[in-house]
């Protein structure tokens, strides 16, 4: 996936989340960041890959999201890797 198919994605799900009351809530209180935040860093990686990390903690938010966008479930990951500092890190 390209960087900028990547950006697309996880501005859906920055969209997704700003959309569901109940998520959004959620991100905002287990990331610190505030409503400011996701209007001004919309376009910051580090916070795209945030929103996409919190997503990917449930599968029934993923399911949601990749359901209501028409992408795949493995949609998101790759996304998340696609974006600078993306890459899973493996210690061993």
């Amino acid at each position: 996936m390209k960087q900028e198919s990547a950006e697309t994605i996880a501005l859906q799900a920055l969209a997704f989340l700003i959309g569901e009351d109940d998520l959004r809530d959620v991100f905002l209180g287990a990331t610190g960041a505030s409503a400011e935040d996701m209007r001004t860093r919309a376009g910051d990686p580090e916070f795209l890959i945030s929103v996409l990390d919190f997503l990917m903690m449930d599968d029934a938010w993923v399911m949601r999201f990749c359901d209501g966008a028409g992408l795949d479930y493995t949609t998101p990951h790759m996304a998340r890797q696609a974006l600078p500092g993306g890459a899973q890190v493996h210690w061993t």
